[in-house]
């Protein structure tokens, strides 16, 4: 009962919202990224990209934890402003080898904190609630997994691999929005409350 009241709690829906369109983002490419590299020819070294895109995401959480108590907002807004520039670059040069390697370590850096970023959000915002808050943060999260799943293998089987990083420029856009609006509640600028 608790926890169908707390879902309509307008101050919690901004993160959950941006909790599902980055993660259904992250997960299209995440789970789709071999075939998207097909079209650069690098698809047998899907090894090393995730390889760059994992030591590329352990420096975003250590960036993370430098700066989650005092730019909680900053970070979430370039965080994705990256990944979104990232998809934009995606889409408009997907063959070229050159610039992939870098837009996955980008990717993988703005992903590494995505995490801390979004419970700290979500926490903060659902305050005494928040073991209700993170636990509809699983649900959101694992439904973004079974999402991003779904959405990138009907873009892969009806669009082609090519339409993978127009979709999470639109996701990320819609988060992007929710972020810049949610400046009262979610992602307020300024240090933590403590």
């Amino acid at each position: 009962v608790i926890a169908e009241k707390y879902i309509h709690c307008s101050a919690i829906r901004p993160v959950l919202g941006v909790v599902l369109s980055w993660m259904i983002a992250h997960n299209i490419l995440y789970t789709y990224v071999a075939p998207f590299l097909s079209l650069s020819g690098i698809s047998s070294n899907v090894d090393v990209v995730l390889l760059v895109f994992g030591l590329a995401a352990m420096v975003g959480i250590f960036i993370t934890g430098k700066v989650v108590d005092s730019a909680l907002r900053m970070a979430v807004l370039l965080s994705l402003s990256v990944f979104t520039l990232v998809s934009i670059i995606f889409g408009i040069s997907p063959t070229s080898p050159v610039v992939i390697y870098p837009g996955i370590a980008a990717w993988g850096l703005t992903f590494g904190g995505a995490a801390t970023l979004l419970q700290t959000a979500l926490a903060d915002t659902a305050g005494e609630h928040a073991d209700i808050a993170l636990s509809m943060n699983v649900v959101t999260w694992n439904s973004a997994i079974a999402l991003g799943g779904l959405t990138g293998g009907l873009l892969l089987r009806h669009e082609g691999a090519s339409s993978l990083p127009w979709a999470l420029v639109a996701l990320l856009i819609v988060a992007l929005i929710i972020v810049f609006r949610a400046r009262s509640h979610g992602f307020p600028a300024g240090n933590r409350p403590s």
